[in-house]
């Protein structure tokens, strides 16, 4: 059984997602043992509560700097057993030594289809912003291992949603995420637990 760490930063609708989704059986060999959050006053870990999952706050103010928050996480990921770590609206940086520590062992789900729309700057609703500003029609998300590259590790799973004509980037945001990011995460995560991805060269080859 592998060991399922989440990090977190808001709200918790990705963890909520994966909680759902342990809980009808579908992430087989896999369970989440531990949600840490970067602050205090995360909803999230009044749904981890909610549903009897252990959690740690490691207050990002409280650090000094990345390199001193990285070294904290990755004691705690360590203290934690972590076999996989999952970012879940977790809105810290951390620096390479996690990364490197925990080789295609960390994902995350972007709110676009990778390459597009990622990368420094983009995250929450600046993503959609960006889409609607360019004017694609077809957009979604991704979900990938994380590297010391953001954004920039190898894809793992995407899926697509329709923009249309007269989206916002709010309603944008929630059909990404109800359609694609609440299903692929866990999906991914599933993935992972039965050993079914590997990674070669550089990408991420996924056995159905």
């Amino acid at each position: 059984m592998k060991n399922i760490v989440v990090l977190v930063s808001g709200g918790g609708t990705n963890l909520q997602a994966l909680i759902d989704a342990e809980k009808r059986g579908e992430i087989a060999g896999g369970k989440i043992t531990c949600v840490i959050a970067s602050k205090p006053d995360a909803y999230a870990l009044e749904r981890a509560k909610y549903n009897g999952i252990p959690s740690r706050v490691l207050a990002r103010s409280e650090y000094s700097d990345v390199h001193e928050y990285s070294k904290a996480m990755l004691e705690a990921l360590n203290e934690e057993k972590a076999d996989l770590v999952v970012y879940a609206g977790f809105m810290t940086i951390l620096d390479e030594t996690v990364c490197r520590a925990y080789p295609n062992q960390m994902m995350n789900v972007h709110p676009s289809l990778i390459p597009s729309f990622c990368g420094k700057g983009f995250y929450g609703l600046h993503v959609h912003e960006a889409a609607l500003e360019k004017g694609v029609k077809v957009t979604g998300a991704t979900v990938h291992f994380v590297t010391e590259e953001c954004d920039g590790g190898p894809i793992i799973l995407q899926g697509t949603v329709p923009v249309l004509n007269d989206d916002t980037p709010a309603i944008l945001q929630r059909r990404v995420m109800e359609n694609v990011e609440w299903k692929l995460l866990p999906k991914a995560v599933a993935l992972f637990c039965q050993d079914k991805i590997k990674v070669i060269d550089g990408k991420a080859i996924v056995e159905e």
